[in-house]
Formats: structure tokens, sequence, C-alpha cells
């Protein structure tokens, strides 16, 4: 799908998400009730959690090496958070990503954050090569305690098919309602949702990219949201 089909889908699944909360406004793209977000690859619009991990280069955001565990609650170790356009709440997200760690290391993940309003904040859906342990390949919300497992598909022992197993680029969207809590995470235009969750706990947040403890790229996001106030 071409820059602008994609595009031009976020927008349509945003407005459908932000008409319960928005009203009659929300039904004008990018109006008083609803925001489309396109950042650059640049700094001037992302914030790193720590800089000299980060490259932007060639329309791609680069988390060039693991993070490192921060204080305080069990949370993603590197990420880095869009600073450009409003906060949102409902929202559809829409990019490419790829993990850069060696397909060898069983555990490889990249996440991607939303919601986000301080370091122990925030929601995230981790795609991970493994399905088989507790912070691998779920959805997940981080609320001033050690990171909770949220997603449906979770049963104690394994949870939905691994999200990416190789050095490939994959597209992602991820729908989220702020009214209903509904999270729905999709890979590679499927139909079906690979990871589903339910969770009202944050309205409205920025969103961002990074990694639990690995590294890997983002390129083409475009999100599309409730402006949340």
């Amino acid at each position: 799908m071409t820059g602008r089909g994609v595009r031009a889908g976020v927008i349509a699944l945003a407005v459908a998400l932000a008409a319960p909360l928005a009203g009659a406004q929300a039904h004008t793209p990018e109006g008083p009730g609803l925001a489309v977000v396109n950042p650059r690859a640049s700094v001037a619009d992302w914030d790193p959690l720590t800089d000299a991990k980060w490259a932007f280069e060639d329309g791609q955001v680069i988390l060039t090496e693991p993070g490192t565990p921060q204080p305080g609650p069990r949370r993603p170790f590197e990420y880095a958070i869009v600073t450009q356009g409003p906060a949102l709440g409902s929202l559809t997200y829409r990019a490419e990503v790829r993990i850069d760690e060696a397909v060898t290391v069983t555990n490889r993940d990249v996440i991607l954050v939303w919601n986000y309003q301080s370091p122990t904040r925030f929601y995230y859906a981790h795609l991970s090569t493994d399905n088989t342990i507790y912070p691998h390949n779920g959805i997940f919300v981080v609320n001033d305690a050690d990171r909770l497992r949220i997603d449906h598909q979770w049963n104690g022992t394994v949870g939905a098919a691994p999200s990416i197993t190789d050095a490939e680029w994959h597209d992602v969207r991820l729908d989220y309602d702020a009214r209903t809590g509904a999270i729905a995470v999709y890979l590679d235009g499927a139909d079906e949702p690979r990871m589903t969750a339910t969770d009202t706990s944050f309205a409205g947040g920025r969103f961002g990219f990074g990694s639990f403890d690995n590294f890997g790229r983002i390129r083409d996001v475009t999100v599309a949201g409730v402006r949340h106030r």
C-alpha cells in the first residue's frame, strides 16, 4: 500500500474510533476533534530516553543498541516518545517495524508505546520472537508498578503466535478505543488481530517506539486519533 493509501486508511479507522468520543467534530480529519501525526525521523520529533542509543537516518528511527534497566517499576529499558503534535486518546497507530537483533536470539523484540503519560505510566505492545514467557509477545500496562500483562491470548503458559521471527520489515497496526479500553494489534495486513486486550487505565497520552532489552527500527509512522484534553 502506498504512503497516501496507508494514511487515508489510518484516518478512516481513527474517525470510526473517534465518533463515540468527539461527536461531529471528529468526522473532520485533522479538525478540532481529530489529529493526524506523521513524525519525521528526527530528534526534533522524537525524544529518546537515552540519546546516544538512537540514530535518525533514511526516514528511519533506529534504536542502535539495547537499553539498560531503569530504577523503579520493571518496564521496557529503552524507547523514544514522539513530541510532535497533540497527546491522543483513541487512536490508530500504523508503522513498519524491524528487529535488528540476530534471529538466533529467542527473546528479541520491539515495542509500540501509546498513552504515554510518564516513565511509569503507559501502555505497550511487545512484538517478539518468543511467546512462551510472561514478558514476551503481549500487551502490557505500566501503571506506577511492574508491567502487567493484559492481553486475552496469554493463558499462563503460551500467548499469541510469535509476531516477528525474521530480520524483515513488518507492517503493524494498533487500534485503541479509550472509551471501551479495547486494544487490538494487527500484523502484515491480517484481518484478524494477533493480540487483543481491554483496559481503561489511561485515557490519553503520547506514543512511541522502542524495545524491552533488544534493538530495532521503525519507519513510515502514521498515527491518527482523538485529541486528548
